[in-house]
């Protein structure tokens, strides 16, 4: 016999974590709220359910909650039958909209374990205490985590995650994919862009661990991920401990120095304001300048270079003469030990100088955390010790050619080396050896070589070495 007012009731089932994938636990509480309904004499119209889904985060997207909302507002139902109220929320805000709900009267919530039922004001009281306990709990819960696994970074242990392309479950290298990672970091020392290494490892057919194709993005969180240098990570930062950065207990795939360098690259604010990227299809394009103004010439029309108002060029031929400018260079006797020495001192007294100015931020931090210093002092001192390294890293950045460079001149044979060298690499030594500045070619019959074939006029391609 019914004793209730006749309703159209809904059933929302939850779980946190189905450890088995069969979905017995959103069953057991489907079953509990049916024999509810059936025993108010209620009409059952809907399930909606989320199984091994959190509640504790608002941001989780739960597509059966989010149904069950929008299908309310559109009058689908006028009861709500749960197996617990922190089924259906843990956030105290949207339990206050259901209570409205219910306040209003046309909505009855209810709970399969009698706990609670929003229908009166004491299960509305009862309701609000027992999530605000739950909420807290949530809340110590996540704090007690975050601590366990800061301490486990700090004493430099394997993290608890995914694993990391280049190592084993264990922690081990890898032997076929921490090659791979060292290549990466190498290529893009030598100038290669993002765009293209995601492009070399599709064509290579290495494999993603999600099994999906490289993006430039994934090349740059491999770039970018200090564990490879051999760096304990928390929270995405190297770890800090008394002071002091702290090293993992695994393999270094990169070093150190390597790892600055190529930090300092992916930080170069020429990057960041590039909105067409580093990637090139034409060796000048923004690299040479027009002698004019002093502006990076554009191609345009395909393969021409431009800077309006003042002249348009051929592109082959003027890379032509740069090639071969450069590879006679190369070719030289002298060449190979005077820039070798040159960059590895120069780099060596920049990447020392960048890790101390990085460990005395660490000292700052240290000092504020244990209260030796205020906020004051430790803003200042923070932008002050800051502003020092941002200048040594677009140092760094701006001689991203210096690893293409070093790869040239250390070979056997420079000139050779550069020749069948990426056209990335190419544009890397050309900008770390000289500025090519192009000019208007004087009109009138065409420059020739010494076969009377027509050839780019010198004197319209300047080019100054820097060294």
């Amino acid at each position: 016999m019914r004793t209730t007012t006749e309703r159209r009731a809904a059933v929302y089932v939850r779980i946190s974590l189905d450890l088995t994938g069969e979905g017995l636990g959103v069953a057991r509480q489907e079953e509990d709220a049916r024999a509810i309904i059936e025993r108010r004499g209620w009409t059952l119209v809907g399930v909606y359910s989320d199984n091994s889904i959190s509640a504790s985060n608002a941001k989780t997207f739960r597509p059966g909650y989010a149904k069950l909302q929008q299908d309310y507002r559109d009058g689908l139902f006028d009861a709500l039958v749960v197996w617990d109220l922190d089924r259906l929320t843990r956030q105290p805000r949207q339990l206050e909209d259901w209570i409205d709900a219910a306040e209003t009267g046309q909505l009855a919530v209810v709970t399969t374990n009698g706990e609670a039922d929003l229908t009166t004001d004491a299960g509305r009281l009862f309701a609000r205490i027992k999530l605000a306990v739950a909420r807290s709990e949530v809340e110590r819960k996540s704090a007690r985590r975050k601590r366990a696994l800061q301490q486990h970074a700090e004493a430099g242990r394997i993290p608890h995650a995914p694993r990391l392309f280049g190592y084993a479950v264990d922690g081990g290298v890898d032997s076929v994919e921490a090659p791979v990672v060292q290549k990466m970091y190498r290529m893009f020392s030598a100038g290669e862009s993002l765009r293209s290494l995601a492009k070399f490892l599709d064509d290579q057919g290495v494999p993603t661990r999600s099994g999906r194709p490289w993006h430039p993005a994934s090349v740059r969180d491999m770039l970018s991920n200090p564990r490879y240098a051999g760096w304990s990570v928390y929270r995405g930062q190297i770890t800090v401990k008394d002071a002091q950065r702290v090293k993992g207990q695994w393999d270094a795939l990169v070093s150190e120095e390597e790892f600055e360098v190529v930090t300092a690259m992916l930080s170069d604010p020429a990057r960041k304001t590039n909105k067409v990227g580093t990637h090139r299809r034409y060796m000048g394009s923004a690299l040479f300048v027009c002698d004019e103004c002093g502006k990076p010439v554009t191609t345009v029309n395909g393969g021409k270079y431009t800077c309006p108002g003042h002249f348009i060029r051929q592109a082959s031929h003027v890379d032509r003469l740069v090639l071969d400018v450069i590879t006679e260079r190369l070719g030289r006797p002298d060449l190979s030990e005077l820039l070798a020495a040159s960059e590895d001192g120069e780099n060596a007294e920049l990447f020392e100088e960048s890790r101390r100015l990085r460990d005395r931020l660490a000292r700052i931090d240290a000092d504020y955390d244990d209260g030796i210093i205020d906020a004051r002092r430790w803003r200042e001192a923070k932008q002050k010790v800051g502003a020092r390294l941002g200048g040594i890293d677009r140092k760094l950045g701006a001689r991203k050619g210096s690893a293409a460079l070093g790869a040239v001149t250390g070979s056997p044979d420079p000139a050779q080396r550069f020749a069948g060298a990426s056209l990335m690499s190419q544009r890397s030594v050309i900008g770390a050896l000289v500025e090519v500045r192009l000019r208007r070619v004087p009109k009138g019959r065409p420059y020739t070589g010494p076969d009377g074939q027509p050839v780019v006029d010198p004197s319209t391609v300047v080019i100054d070495w820097k060294r």
